[in-house]
């Protein structure tokens, strides 16, 4: 069984203080010990899943030539298709052995950031793609802001602390093929060992054996979620704002052994990011004698660019 302790968000929603004040200390602890969470109760309907799963399997079925249509050149990879292998993880020359889509944000009230953002790219040959993907995206997003406000309280913050950075944020929704191997991969797993770049990611699609979280032993242990729970890490923004107290914990996906090579594998990250200008200076009340100050001042914005340039997907 999985070694990732499970919460429930009914817990933080609910009347109760006590409920509440359980979901916070579960889900502040599971993050400053080994990083990750399997959360039941989120905003996913079951009918939203299926028909999600649906849609991008179609998509990732089309014929190559007409997917390819769909990477559009000179954005670093942040809209639209990203073709077979091009990311790499940090560190890595071995491209990954995964297509993928990046849904991003739909802008409200906000002229400047509509024009930071890049739009979101329409498939055209599937018409419900794109207004499944949305849905998702908002349930994913509403899903996570309360997640985040219970960290808020966990680090003796001010419970709504991270809303103005996250409404309009710059997050992403991947759903990801990781298609059938046909040969011996030479050193390419399907994703290699890293750490996210972000506040949190919610994960769809962790029901079965291939995601690995590395424990403080430095040992890789199986992240196994159930059917109606996603699984929830800490990225390496929150994790420098909080000095390290929360762990971004470093993760991986095996190839799966050699008689399920010829089998699909689809996952679905949300990957929550703030804007910009949210900085990711160290909290003072995560900084004392035994935890001095571990990173340098920096933006979100900042810590992104560097961090896209490390994994290949924007030049210098």
């Amino acid at each position: 069984m999985s070694l990732v302790p499970s919460v429930d968000l009914k817990d933080f929603l609910s009347d109760d203080p006590k409920r509440k004040q359980k979901f916070v200390e579960e889900i502040g602890g599971a993050f400053e010990n080994i990083g990750f969470v399997a959360l039941s109760g989120h905003f996913l309907s079951d009918k939203l899943v299926e028909d999600l799963y649906s849609e991008i399997k179609k998509f990732f079925n089309l014929p190559q030539e007409i997917k390819d249509t769909y990477e559009i050149e000179g954005i670093g990879g942040q809209r639209g298709y990203t073709s077979f292998g091009k990311e790499h993880a940090k560190g890595k020359k071995e491209g990954d052995l995964k297509e993928f889509w990046h849904f991003g944000q739909y802008v409200e009230d906000d002229i400047k950031l509509k024009e930071e953002y890049p739009d979101n790219v329409i498939v055209e040959e599937l018409p419900k793609f794109n207004e499944v993907g949305k849905e998702t995206y908002k349930m994913l997003e509403k899903t996570a802001q309360y997640v985040l406000r219970a960290l808020a309280i966990h680090l003796d913050l001010k419970e709504d602390y991270f809303d103005e950075y996250i409404r309009n944020g710059n997050s992403i929704l991947r759903p990801i093929h990781y298609p059938p191997i046909t040969t011996e991969p030479k050193n390419a797993v399907r994703a290699a060992a890293h750490g996210d770049i972000n506040l949190i990611t919610l994960l769809m699609g962790a029901h079965g054996k291939g995601l690995q979280v590395q424990n403080h032993n430095g040992e890789w242990v199986d992240a196994i979620a159930r059917p109606d729970e996603l699984m929830i890490n800490v990225g390496d923004m929150l994790s420098r704002l909080s000095n390290n107290k929360l762990k971004s914990t470093i993760h991986q996906v095996v190839n799966p052994p050699r008689e399920l090579w010829g089998t699909s594998r689809y996952s679905v990250p949300f990957f929550m990011h703030p804007i910009s200008e949210m900085p990711l200076n160290c909290l003072e009340n995560c900084i004392d004698l035994e935890h001095p100050k571990l990173y340098e001042d920096i933006t979100a914005g900042e810590f992104l660019h560097e961090r896209l340039i490390e994994l290949g997907l924007i030049k210098k």
